[in-house]
């Protein structure tokens, strides 16, 4: 258990520091107005942040999801392994059921780690700024609306979280089958990135208007009086003031995004639990026999069978 937290660990890292960049972008332009926007797209607001706050301002709300990652990875990998387990068979339904499954439960830590991360974002850089940090942020707003206030935004994340990690773990089981990811291939990590990459784009794909509308209630009074009474009253206001394109805003960079940032994290994970349970499996003082003509290597290790 300590090895498969430790490969989780070792891939969520990986995947926040690949991927936070096109992570800030993407809540800008979600949450920016309409009447008065401040980005003409992905590219521009990239420009403008690296512009105006440098380049750490790509790098704003880092420490939240860095400190949310060990708790994140150590579930979502540890409780879609057990429940793959408890089901019994690995199918393509037991798949999406033990993703689903692992998507649900890590919202507890998900929802405030991503508020916290969503309002640092888009505070005013310099001495002007509201919070100083991920833990301050929280505090402050558990302070000003209690435990409800730090968890703003819960019912979107689990109907963002549960199908969305669901379909990440299917297709991520899906490709590498379908790829013949096996120990020894020379282009074991090639295929490896593209499963991952791509397992996080359909991941996205799948849920992200209720992402829009997550991060709208999230940023939701940052600045100015709240606008929005709940989840449904957040979808119509913002469909009626800017039609449905409203519920797509962002997609290029979180889609640009979640390629780098999922084949980092689901190679790193694999290539660790691969090498780690291979070493794991040679018992301490025993000859090594004799190599075949074609080394095989420890087996594949996948994240589903943890």
């Amino acid at each position: 258990m300590a090895l498969d937290f430790l490969a989780g660990c070792a891939g969520g890292v990986a995947g926040v520091l690949v991927g936070h960049p096109f992570d800030t972008v993407k809540v800008r332009l979600q949450v920016q107005s309409m009447e008065k926007p401040q980005y003409r797209g992905t590219l521009h607001c990239f420009q403008s942040i690296i512009r105006q706050e440098s380049v750490l301002g790509l790098y704003k709300g880092l420490g939240s999801p860095l400190m949310g990652l060990t708790f994140i990875n150590a579930l979502v990998f540890g409780v879609q392994g057990n429940t793959l387990r408890a089901l019994g068979r690995d199918s393509p339904l037991n798949q999406f059921l033990a993703g689903a499954a692992a998507g649900a439960i890590q919202c507890v830590i998900c929802c405030p780690m991503e508020l916290a991360k969503t309002r640092l974002q888009l505070q005013a850089a310099g001495p002007a700024r509201t919070y100083r940090g991920s833990l301050d942020c929280l505090a402050q707003i558990y302070r000003r609306e209690g435990l409800r206030g730090v968890n703003r935004g819960m019912a979107s994340t689990l109907l963002r979280e549960t199908p969305s990690f669901g379909v990440y773990f299917l297709a991520y089981d899906v490709l590498t089958r379908a790829l013949g990811c096996e120990p020894g291939d020379r282009l074991l990590v090639p295929k490896l990135l593209l499963a991952g990459g791509t397992s996080g784009i359909l991941s996205w794909l799948s849920t992200y208007p209720v992402d829009v509308v997550k991060s709208r209630l999230q940023a939701d009074g940052l600045r100015g009086a709240p606008r929005y009474r709940g989840m449904l009253d957040c979808v119509r206001q913002s469909y009626r003031a800017e039609g449905w394109r409203v519920f797509t805003r962002g997609l290029a960079s979180t889609l640009l995004r979640a390629f780098p940032v999922n084949a980092a994290t689901f190679a790193t994970v694999t290539v660790v639990l691969t090498y780690a349970r291979g070493e794991e499996a040679q018992p301490e003082g025993e000859a090594v026999p004799a190599a075949p003509a074609a080394p095989a290597g420890p087996a594949l290790a996948q994240p589903s069978s943890l």
